[in-house]
C-alpha cells in the first residue's frame, strides 16, 4: 500500500489533517490503533477557539458545530463567593469561543471522511516506523489479522503521547520538558442542564472546580482531586456534594444535580518535545505536546499544529517548495510554548497545592484580585483565552 502521506492516529488532528489534505488534492491513509467506536466514546474538553472554529469551517466540517455549538462572548472566574465576568468579546474586539464537544467534532470528522472514501483503518495494531529520516518512510503494522507495509512520501504522527511516532526520532535529536502536578481533575457528565450559559473557573480554599456544558440538557463539571485518587472512589453523591462546598453560593444554590453518565480522573500535567520533526517525520498535538486542562488548550493546539502542518504539506505538492515544512517545527512551537505559559498561568492561580505556603496563597490571591480589577490583565486573559493568532 502506497499514499503521499501516511497518518498514524485517528483522533481529532490526524482525522483534521486527512480532511484538509483531501480537500486539496493530496492522497493520506490514516491509521489507528483502537476502534472508531472508541475513539468516538473518549469525553474530552470542548471549549473552541475561534482560529479552531475557521479551521473546521475551512475544512467543511463546521455545519453541525454552527448550528449546535455554544458562542461564549464571557467567562467566568469564581472567587470570593462571587462569579466574576469577563467580557472576553468586548478585551479582543469580537472575538469569542464555541463549546462544542470533541467527540461531537471527532465524529463530524469521521463522518467526513467516509462520506468522502477516506481511508481510515482502525484496530491497526503493532505500528511501527522505518527510515523516516530518508526519501523513502515506510510503515508496518497488523491490519485484520495480516502484516500490512504502507509506503509515504511524509508520515504525519498524530497518536498522541504513548504512541511510535516521536519514538521514532533518536534522543540525540529531541529534548523533552515534563511538569506534573500533585492533583488532577475528577469529571462528571450528567444529562442536566447548564447552571449557567457560560464556562467558570472556580479557586476555592477546598480546591478548583469548573462547570462547563456540552449542550442545553449536557453538563460537565470538575473538581481538583489529589493524585492518587480514583474515579471509582467517588460516589455521585460524594462529588456533587464537593461541587457544591466549593462554587459560591449562587452558584450552588442553582445547580441541578443527577447521576452521572460518565466520570473520569484526568491528571494534570505539562510536557513539550523541542523538535516536531525528524526527516520525513512530523508530529502533531499530544505526540508533541501536552498541556494541563486549564483554560481548554489541548485540542486547539492539536488544530493549531494542523494548521501548520497541512500549509506546509499543501505548498509543498503545489509548488515544490520545502520551505514551510523546514521551518514547521519552529513555528508551531513559538505558538505551542506561549500557549503553555497561559496554562500553567491559569493553573497555578486557580488550583490549591497541598505544599502552598501561606505566603504563596496570599500571591495566589493577589493574582486574581489583579485579573479581576485590571483592565490590561482581563485583556490578556481575553486573548490567550480566544486564543493567539496563528
Amino acid at each position: 500500500m502506497k499514499t503521499q502521506v501516511l497518518i498514524v492516529g485517528g483522533g481529532p488532528a490526524g482525522m483534521l489533517l486527512s480532511q484538509i489534505l483531501d480537500l486539496n488534492g493530496i492522497d493520506s491513509i490514516v491509521i489507528e490503533r483502537r476502534s472508531r467506536e472508541y475513539v468516538l466514546g473518549r469525553i474530552r474538553a470542548g471549549v473552541l477557539e475561534e482560529g479552531t472554529v475557521k479551521m473546521l469551517r475551512r475544512a467543511e466540517v463546521g455545519d453541525r458545530l454552527d448550528r449546535e455549538g455554544y458562542v461564549h462572548e464571557s467567562v467566568g472566574i469564581g472567587f470570593d463567593n462571587e462569579v466574576h465576568s469577563i467580557d472576553i468579546m468586548g478585551c479582543t474586539g469580537g472575538s469569542v469561543v464555541t463549546v462544542y464537544g470533541q467527540t461531537e467534532l471527532t465524529k463530524d470528522l469521521y463522518d467526513a471522511r467516509e462520506k468522502s472514501g477516506g481511508k481510515v483503518l482502525t484496530e491497526v495494531e503493532d505500528v511501527q516506523l522505518f527510515d523516516v529520516d530518508s526519501e523513502s518512510p515506510y510503515v508496518t503494522c497488523n491490519y485484520q489479522g495480516e502484516a500490512l507495509r504502507i509506503d509515504a512520501s511524509f508520515v504525519a504522527g498524530c497518536d498522541g503521547f504513548h504512541g511510535p511516532s516521536r519514538k521514532a526520532i533518536p534522543p540525540s535529536h529531541v529534548n523533552e520538558y515534563h511538569l506534573s502536578y500533585p492533583y488532577g481533575w475528577l469529571g462528571v457528565l450528567s444529562e442536566t442542564p447548564p447552571v449557567k450559559h457560560e464556562v467558570i473557573y472556580t479557586s476555592n480554599d477546598l480546591g478548583f472546580a469548573l462547570c462547563s456544558m456540552r449542550s442545553d440538557s449536557l453538563s460537565r463539571y470538575y473538581i481538583q482531586v489529589p493524585s492518587g485518587n480514583q474515579a471509582e472512589q467517588w460516589s455521585d453523591s460524594a462529588f456533587w456534594g464537593e461541587l457544591k462546598r466549593r462554587l459560591p453560593e449562587a452558584v450552588s444554590r442553582a445547580l441541578v444535580t443527577g447521576p452521572s453518565i460518565e466520570k473520569s480522573i484526568a491528571p494534570l500535567r505539562a510536557f513539550v518535545a523541542d523538535n516536531l520533526n525528524y526527516g520525513k517525520l512530523f508530529l502533531a498535538g499530544d505526540a508533541g505536546h501536552i498541556v494541563p486542562p486549564t483554560g481548554a488548550k489541548g485540542l486547539n493546539l492539536a488544530v493549531s499544529d494542523v494548521y501548520y502542518l497541512s500549509n506546509a504539506l499543501v505548498d509543498y505538492y503545489k509548488t515544490g517548495s520545502e520551505d514551510l515544512l523546514s521551518n514547521y517545527s519552529t513555528t508551531a512551537l513559538n505558538r505551542i510554548w506561549k500557549t503553555v505559559r497561559f496554562s500553567l498561568m491559569c493553573t497555578r492561580m486557580l488550583h490549591i497545592s497541598p505544599d502552598s505556603t501561606p505566603f504563596e496563597k496570599k500571591i495566589q490571591q493577589a493574582e486574581i484580585r489583579y485579573l479581576l480589577s485590571s483592565a490590561a490583565a482581563k485583556t490578556t486573559f481575553a486573548e490567550n483565552y480566544v486564543g493567539l493568532p496563528y
